[in-house]
């Protein structure tokens, strides 16, 4: 499935709300297909919600998220799992517009990423930008643009081992996989969300096998 939208980017004063629901049984991959862009702000924020309520499975792999110089941006994204759902996703950000050595200042952002498994929590996870503190402090971005989280529910903690020897040796960036009890989390920092989501393709197709039991066939709106 390829979620569309329509205008191509999202201003100031934007509210966007996207829900899916995936019912006992079912499966589905969901993309975009291409990045999601946040536009300069005269003053207004722009807002994103997304809501995944999932008893079945669902892979959740849209393309990055690029936040243009003065956007003011608040992205949510809530992922809701009943009992046995399973779950690969990823959120990649491109703070500023690094190929034009364009900062993300000034600019903000408030993003936050939840997993929940019948009601308890499983990750919360939350990123505030708001000036230059934030995107290059060490206990901030440390100056890199591109941020990336890879999130997959429903395995053990066998994955994490299989995902770290995915992962490249060289990377454009640091990266680390994490078991958190019955969650896997990938982590990005770097300066290019390419490699971000090259290297995310690289771990869920090597997961994919194993959580869900099918081989892994991208998305042909990817190479496009």
């Amino acid at each position: 499935t390829c979620v569309l939208h329509p205008p191509g980017g999202v201003v100031g004063g934007d509210s966007l709300l996207l829900e899916l629901a995936v019912n006992d049984f079912a499966h589905t991959l969901v993309t975009t297909p291409g990045a999601t862009k946040f536009y300069r702000s005269s003053g207004a924020g722009a807002s994103q919600r997304q809501v995944f309520t999932v008893d079945g499975t669902l892979e959740w792999l849209p393309q990055e998220t690029i936040l243009f110089p003065g956007a003011e941006a608040a992205i949510t994204t809530e992922v809701r799992l009943g009992a046995g759902a399973r779950f690969i996703g990823w959120e990649i950000l491109c703070l500023g517009l690094p190929t034009k050595k364009e900062h993300f200042v000034p600019g903000k952002l408030h993003s936050i990423l939840t997993v929940h498994r019948a009601g308890r929590p499983l990750f919360l996870d939350r990123l505030r930008v708001s000036g230059e503190k934030d995107l290059n402090g060490p206990a901030g971005l440390r100056g890199c643009p591109g941020v990336g989280t890879l999130l997959a529910a429903g395995g053990d903690r066998s994955l994490v081992e299989e995902v770290r020897t995915a992962i490249p040796d060289e990377i454009d960036g640091l990266i680390g996989a994490t078991s958190m009890g019955e969650l896997l989390v990938v982590r990005y920092l770097g300066h290019s969300t390419m490699s971000a989501r090259a290297v995310f393709a690289t771990v869920w197709e090597k997961l994919r096998p194993s959580l869900i039991g099918l081989p892994a066939c991208p998305p042909r709106i990817w190479l496009t």
